[in-house]
């Protein structure tokens, strides 16, 4: 029972890392123009550690890394393009 608590703390976590990413994309406009490549590495070796933690059964490396990499991911998702309502035509 408390390996399950411990899992849904961790997972809301995680969870918690896509609002940050999203509110730190909104501070953050200049450098992910110019730091892409090193958004993109950042992401990869996050994930690559946080499944070695995965593997070796450590948590805090686990959650901590796959934070990191919800978190860096963010900025790498394009802004999203809003769509105006065109007037319906009136019969």
């Amino acid at each position: 029972m408390q390996e399950i608590f411990k899992l849904l703390i961790g997972v809301a976590v995680l969870a918690l890392g896509i609002p940050i990413g999203d509110f730190l994309k909104k501070l953050t406009l200049d450098e992910q123009r110019a730091g892409q490549k090193w958004f993109r590495i950042l992401v990869a070796i996050s994930l690559l550690v946080g499944f070695y933690g995965l593997i070796i059964q450590v948590d805090w490396i686990l959650f901590t890394f796959f934070f990191i990499a919800i978190v860096t991911s963010r900025s790498l998702i394009p802004k999203k393009i809003s769509k105006k309502k065109v007037g319906k035509k009136k019969k």
